[in-house]
């Protein structure tokens, strides 16, 4: 008795959500800089005006939120890829966790040992963020 094995070809589906991750990894890569600059600038830019950045009697620099940001845009990333795979509507849900995420991010930072002021500019930066990678990381996911 002889035994065969059929090979078929992937499915356009997988094809497109290869193509789909692949987007998302570029755009998050993208995005996660052009926010990193940007929550690095906000804090520069805060400090140069006098608030300060101590955060329980210690100094953050400016450039530390940076990496810090980087960070958290490549779990926003890793988040958008497997909605693109499992959510039956990827960018609402998407777009409905990340906002979510985002205010209760913020939470940390009104309860912090820190200035008004301090606690501002760190909210602000989660804000900051959030704005720039959100919409590009769910213009490439579809409903």
């Amino acid at each position: 008795m002889t035994s065969t094995t059929t090979l078929t070809a992937p499915t356009g589906r997988a094809t497109r959500r290869s193509a789909a991750g692949s987007h998302l990894w570029r755009t998050g890569g993208a995005a996660g800089l052009a926010a990193s600059v940007a929550t690095a600038g906000v804090a520069t830019l805060a400090h140069a005006l006098g608030v300060s950045l101590k955060v329980a009697g210690e100094a953050i620099p400016p450039v530390g939120f940076a990496p810090l940001t980087f960070m958290a845009v490549i779990v926003g990333t890793i988040l958008a890829v497997a909605l693109a795979h499992r959510a039956a509507r990827p960018s609402h849900t998407f777009v409905t966790t990340t906002v979510v995420l985002t205010l209760l991010s913020i939470v940390p930072d009104a309860l912090v040992d820190a200035t008004v002021a301090t606690k501002l500019t760190l909210a602000l930066t989660h804000i900051v963020a959030a704005a720039i990678v959100i919409p590009a990381l769910a213009s490439r996911l579809t409903d």
